[in-house]
Parts: C-alpha cells; sequence; structure tokens
C-alpha cells in the first residue's frame, strides 16, 4: 500500500483484517462500485431533501463514504472488510493528513448515526415516532437540517476529495 505501508496504524488494521489490499483482477470493479455508487447517493440526497430529509442524510453521508472509498481503493488499493464506517475514518485519517477533510467527514459520520439512532428508535417507539415525527415543526426542522448538512458537509468534502483524486 504506497504511501502509508509503514503505518502503524494501517499495519494493525491489515493485521486485524480490518482492510486488506485489493487483487489486481477486482480493482476495476471495485473502482468502478464505488464510482457509480457515490454518484448514485448523492444524486438520491438532493432528490429527497425536501420529501424526505432523514434519507437526504443518510443518501448524503454514503456519498461520502463511498467516495472515500474510492479513493482509498484508487490511490492505495485498500479494501475495508470490517467495521466499515470507523475503519475508513481511521484510515482516511492515516491517508491524508488534512484535518480539515477528516472533519468534513467524521461530522458527517456523526451526523449519519444520529439519523441512524433516530430511526432505530422510532422503530422501538413507533406510537412516539408517529405523532411527533409527522409534525409541521419536525418536518420542517428536519428539512432545514439535510439542506444544511448538504450544503455545508457533503458538498465541501467530495468537493475537496474530487480536488484530491485529480477531478
Amino acid at each position: 500500500m504506497p504511501g502509508i505501508d509503514n503505518s502503524p496504524e494501517i499495519k494493525r488494521l491489515v493485521e486485524s483484517e480490518k482492510i486488506s489490499r485489493i487483487p489486481e483482477t477486482e480493482l476495476d470493479r471495485y473502482l468502478g462500485f464505488f464510482k457509480s455508487s457515490h454518484q448514485d447517493n448523492l444524486s438520491h440526497s438532493e432528490h429527497v431533501l425536501d420529501s424526505f430529509p432523514r434519507w437526504s442524510i443518510i443518501s448524503g453521508y454514503y456519498a461520502m463514504h463511498d467516495l472515500t472509498k474510492l479513493y482509498l481503493a484508487r490511490e492505495y488499493r485498500i479494501k475495508i472488510e470490517e467495521d466499515v464506517h470507523q475503519t475508513t475514518i481511521l484510515v482516511l485519517n492515516e491517508a491524508l493528513k488534512d484535518e480539515e477533510l477528516i472533519a468534513l467527514f467524521e461530522s458527517g459520520y456523526e451526523e449519519y448515526r444520529r439519523m441512524a439512532e433516530e430511526l432505530a428508535s422510532a422503530k422501538r417507539e413507533r406510537a412516539r415516532a408517529q405523532y411527533y415525527t409527522g409534525t409541521p415543526f419536525s418536518s420542517e426542522d428536519f428539512k432545514r437540517r439535510a439542506r444544511k448538512f448538504h450544503e455545508e458537509k457533503v458538498l465541501p468534502y467530495i468537493e475537496k476529495l474530487m480536488v484530491i483524486m485529480g477531478g
């Protein structure tokens, strides 16, 4: 894994089988998948910003996540195997020493986790979720959160990582 082979963190992740090297025979398919997936997730995030803002946040995060995995695969032939969200953050920290970009990704992950926890909570407490998540205030609040997340986290992260990737 050029450039980061000597990192103790990368060595630990390889030894614990949380990451691996992508075989040459799988590389094109892997890159193609994440290129398409990040674009699909970004499109979906934009498309549902107002109609389904929670899903916009989730899709926006996955656009960031998949683009990051594309970057790691293309630049270092790294495949994330386990604990994909946290492991991706750890590898990104080792690959880039760009604190601003890493902070955007981590905050995107935290927003995704909050949304996932809210969805899980809503599932467990269906009655409560039915009464409160459908209120006009709640609806407008999620729309504001989704738009802010999209404009302040998703788009800046994707734009910056695309520049690092060369367009």
